[in-house]
């Protein structure tokens, strides 16, 4: 391995800048698709649901780091807008299992394909061919990163 040179950024500053543009490209991501109803915890768990399937509330809410009392307000949203469902435990009756509705899953495409579009545009726009193997190459190594 090359020993690091005096301009070589330390970890620390690449985490610091990686850490700020990622929160920034998130905000950018939500604002792609205005026309969407979904708040950004709505938005979370819909898509929760639509990766990991079927849940209770009390395992979304310790999934999404909220009170199972707040899921129960969001899933009460989406639940009113036709984009969750409910139905009986059938391990135990006392509670009950969610699960996204059709369109429910058409809303997250929606929301889905304004991000992407928006992305892929903003890449097109930008960035030359050079540019978009370096940005290639970075998302593989953030990839790395998360499966560590």
């Amino acid at each position: 391995m090359p020993e690091p040179s005096d301009d070589d950024p330390t970890a620390e500053q690449v985490a610091a800048d990686l850490n700020a543009v990622v929160s920034r490209l998130m905000r950018r991501l939500r604002t792609a698709s205005p026309d969407s109803r979904l708040t950004p915890s709505q938005r979370s768990v819909l898509a929760r649901l639509d990766v990991e399937g079927p849940s209770t509330t009390a395992a979304l809410a310790r999934s999404e780091y909220v009170r199972p009392q707040s899921m129960r307000l969001t899933l009460g949203a989406l639940e009113e807008q036709g984009l969750v469902a409910r139905t009986p435990d059938p391990d135990d009756g006392r509670q009950s299992v969610v699960s996204v509705t059709d369109p429910g899953r058409s809303t997250l495409a929606g929301v889905r394909a304004a991000k992407r579009g928006w992305l892929s545009d903003a890449i097109a726009a930008e960035l030359d061919s050079a540019e978009r193997r370096t940005l290639s190459d970075a998302a593989a190594l953030l990839q790395r990163l998360v499966e560590k």
